[in-house]
């Protein structure tokens, strides 16, 4: 990471806020990655291709102690931005983010948190559509809430205002466990009124490492109003071979509430990091994909990545 030159800020107002800057740090640090991916269902062509990305942090104190971080990031696939957040920091009285692109609320952020050293077991690329582990609402334009209880508790909640056809708000709110060495508890639960039957969301998962070995377990609820219901069960354990080198295998179920078949996936991942380079890959097989009926695909990745 590059540290730049601190620059002079104009006076940054809210409606939180109403005080001025003093001055501002900026930097600079990026990544980019090397991609080969392909499935066997399908014959892709190119299976190569690349992602780019540059990070700006901005971030400065309040004249009353409040900080204000900013992020920016430039990403080739995108224009002119791609993730973008404002953080207001309030000291003992949490952290408020408004999140224009990139960010989730505890039920998105927490959807699948069994150990990986690449992809989630159904998060390879495959021919059709893989339904994912949950249905959030909360992401772009949104506020999102973060607070320290005390050691080892600390609270997340998000709320993403009604727009267009959507008339109502959807929220969310969940609580993160951390006391215990080597335990990681989280649970939420929240609302998307985006869908047109309104869901009701829930997700919980565990984590346990003892020394190199981690494993972890995951449920979550999609309830619908008036549509199908899902639920998403998930496991994985991940090694540690070294400080280099990780492996892992991790599997997943959706059951549906309609005549739709489960969705079964499973993957083997593995990771190599050196410095700022780091080799990853997957290869995932899922079962009845969407709940459609044999409508069964494998899949591997490869990633080269390189942060400066």
């Amino acid at each position: 990471m590059n540290n730049l030159k601190k620059i002079g800020l104009t006076a940054l107002g809210t409606a939180m806020v109403a005080t001025s800057a003093q001055a501002a740090s900026l930097s600079v640090s990026g990544a980019t990655s090397i991609f080969f991916g392909g499935e066997d269902n399908s014959n892709g062509g190119n299976g190569w291709s690349m992602t780019d990305q540059i990070d700006f942090n901005a971030s400065g104190e309040m004249d009353n102690g409040f900080t204000i971080d900013m992020y920016l990031q430039l990403d080739g696939s995108t224009a002119p931005f791609d993730d973008k957040t404002l953080a207001i920091g309030m000291g003992d009285m949490g952290t408020l983010t408004f999140s224009g692109h990139g960010g989730n609320g505890p039920v998105g952020a927490w959807d699948d948190k069994t150990p990986t050293a690449n992809e989630e077991s159904w998060g390879t690329s495959i021919g059709g559509t893989v339904d994912g582990p949950t249905n959030s609402a909360v992401s772009d334009n949104s506020f999102i809430y973060d607070y320290t209880v005390t050691d080892g508790v600390a609270l997340k909640a998000a709320y993403k205002p009604s727009k267009g056809s959507a008339l109502e708000s959807s929220t969310e709110i969940g609580v993160s466990y951390t006391g215990m060495e080597g335990l990681t508890v989280l649970a939420a639960m929240g609302e998307n009124n985006d869908a047109a039957d309104k869901i009701d969301l829930s997700v919980f998962s565990v984590n346990y490492a003892m020394g190199p070995i981690t494993v972890g377990y995951q449920s979550n609820e999609s309830d619908a109003g008036t549509g199908t219901d899902e639920d998403f069960t998930a496991y994985g354990i991940s090694y540690a071979v070294s400080d280099d080198v990780s492996i892992s295998y991790g599997a997943s179920s959706l059951d549906y509430s309609s005549a739709l078949e489960d969705q079964e996936s499973s993957a083997v991942s593995v990771s190599f990091t050196a410095g700022g380079v780091g080799i990853s890959a997957s290869h995932q097989t899922t079962d009845n994909v969407a709940g459609a009926t044999a409508a069964d695909n494998s899949s591997y990745e490869i990633n080269f990545s390189f942060a400066f």
